[in-house]
């Protein structure tokens, strides 16, 4: 027997029914796949930050791998939520062009490199802290006749990695020491642990590094080879006006007696130092980098502790982030704590 009108027209409205349920339930899955990312960076709920953020670092062995280990560590006890993942890079220009283009969150870059990026999204960057600063050190054998950078003419040289802030600032210092970087060594991009390695081999004369005190891999090379760190302080005032220098980003320095207690001069040495920043995008959630910068400030002492150089990240230095801006999430935790 044929349905009749009213069960046909029964069917057809729970089918109708059905369809529109099936839609309502495809529209809220897509939005809620689309609100993922925003989840994260917004803050996600009253529980705070939650899911993936990735953070730029550096080479093995240097200051800024070491740093990021450590504060992944705190992280994952101060925000459970984030599960903060670490990107290996050459250093400085490398982090910048990843936070710019997003893909990662948070970097650590030398405030020379960042006063030097010309590229068309740098008004995305902003500041979450100043950390601690990095010394620029010359490396030779302790024999060796290099005595001052104009030295270097005609010697084999490692200027560090391409897109890293050691070697933006070893060009610098070449060419106010006056040698060409291209024509007057035999330049060698290497990082440090290869760097360290090719003067062991004597395949190197000497080698440029810009990094936090210590640096364990020069710490390791002084225990195995007889090195010698050339001052570099003659050339401090001729970096201010180096073309690109920009803003105060140098200063004369001295790298305190038994930084490398077996490395010659037994003495302090007289170099020039450069700011590093904690960076970000002006784009990622308040909420984040409040938590991240808690997270660096309350973590000092633990990675201290290990990493020198992070002893001297403080309240006091942290907002001074020329030459970029405070992100507003750091700039709330900042009054939240001020006396």
């Amino acid at each position: 027997m044929a349905p009749t009108l009213p069960s046909r027209l029964g069917a057809a409205a729970r089918t109708a029914a059905r369809s529109r349920l099936w839609r309502t339930v495809l529209v809220m899955a897509l939005l809620l796949a689309g609100l993922g990312g925003w989840y994260l960076s917004a803050g996600g709920s009253p529980r705070g930050p939650r899911g993936e953020v990735r953070f730029a670092t550096g080479v093995p062995s240097g200051v800024y791998d070491r740093y990021g280990q450590m504060l992944q560590e705190h992280v994952t006890r101060a925000m459970p939520g984030v599960r903060l993942a670490l990107d290996g890079t050459a250093g400085s220009v490398e982090n910048l062009e990843r936070v710019i283009s997003g893909k990662d969150d948070f970097a650590i870059a030398t405030a020379d490199a960042v006063a030097d990026y010309q590229g068309p999204d740098k008004g995305k960057l902003r500041a979450i802290a100043r950390l601690y600063d990095d010394y620029l050190q010359l490396i030779v054998p302790a024999d060796s006749a290099v005595h001052r950078t104009a030295d270097l003419k005609g010697k084999r040289v490692g200027v560090g990695l391409r897109q890293s802030g050691v070697n933006l600032v070893t060009k610098r210092l070449l060419a106010a020491a006056g040698l060409d970087p291209d024509r007057d060594i035999t330049p060698a991009p290497t990082g440090i642990v290869e760097a360290a390695q090719k003067l062991r081999d004597g395949e190197l004369d000497a080698f440029f590094w810009s990094g936090g005190l210590p640096t364990s891999a020069l710490t390791d090379l002084s225990a195995r080879m007889a090195i010698r760190v050339v001052p570099l302080s003659d050339l401090a005032e001729a970096l201010h006006r180096a073309e690109g220098g920009g803003t105060d980003a140098y200063r004369a320095a001295t790298m305190p007696k038994g930084t490398y207690p077996d490395a010659q001069p037994s003495d302090a040495v007289a170099t020039v130092a450069v700011p590093n920043l904690l960076i970000t995008r002006a784009d990622v959630g308040d909420d984040l980098v409040e938590g991240m910068t808690k997270a660096v400030i309350d973590s000092r002492d633990q990675i201290g502790s290990k990493v020198h150089a992070a002893q001297l990240v403080d309240l006091r230095t942290a907002v001074y982030t020329d030459p970029l801006p405070l992100h507003t999430g750091a700039s709330r935790y900042y009054r939240s704590v001020k006396p």
